[in-house]
């Protein structure tokens, strides 16, 4: 996913220091959770006080998404492992992940014929969701592999700004989804009751 930078150095203690947080009240799961990342370079006598780099992305949990943050940095400002240190590994959570929102995912994947850049639009209640989403269309729809797969950036779209007509179709007011299946109270007087053990079970696509 795409790296952001500090632009100041902060000062931090100079042990490594991981905290993951806890959602309690989070009702659904997900394979990919958002992650921010803190690091730096390891202070020395000639840079006391390195540069901090702060880097968001997504993976499938806390040590996956360190080993991606110390692959981005090493390769952007030449920071690596061996010579630098995680100050601080936080899991993002959304405040309102009840409510259907459009998200746009601009992406960048590894194919069998070379590199891509390419736009994605899904409509659900979290980042997340709409993570897993991506990774699983672009498996299934052209067969690229996890590994192969960078996130550049996500952002909610709002329903003027979306580009997809699948995305679209489900944006206007009067929007209807037929009961394909649904289950009738009996008709006869002597079963007919105001209040049923079973609920009636509703199946709307």
């Amino acid at each position: 996913s795409s790296p952001r930078f500090c632009s100041r150095a902060l000062h931090a203690p100079t042990h490594q220091h991981h905290h993951l947080q806890q959602n309690p009240h989070s009702m659904a799961s997900f394979r990919y959770h958002q992650y921010q990342i803190v690091g730096r370079r390891v202070p020395t006598e000639q840079e006391p006080a390195p540069q901090v780099y702060r880097m968001k992305l997504w993976a499938l949990d806390a040590t996956r998404a360190r080993s991606k943050f110390w692959y981005f940095l090493s390769r952007l400002r030449k920071v690596k492992k061996a010579n630098g240190q995680i100050i601080a590994c936080n899991e993002i959570f959304e405040k309102d992940d009840t409510t259907v929102k459009n998200y746009g995912v601009w992406i960048r994947y590894q194919s069998r014929v070379g590199f891509h850049n390419a736009y994605k639009e899904y409509r659900e209640t979290t980042m997340n969701a709409a993570v897993d989403a991506l990774y699983t269309e672009m498996a299934s729809r052209h067969r690229v592999r996890a590994h192969a797969l960078q996130i550049i950036k996500i952002a909610e779209v709002a329903n003027e700004d979306v580009r997809r007509d699948n995305t679209r179709q489900f944006l206007a007011d009067d929007v209807s989804f037929p009961v394909v299946r649904k289950t009738l109270r009996h008709d006869s007087k002597s079963q007919k009751t105001t209040f049923k053990y079973q609920r009636p079970n509703f199946a709307i696509l």
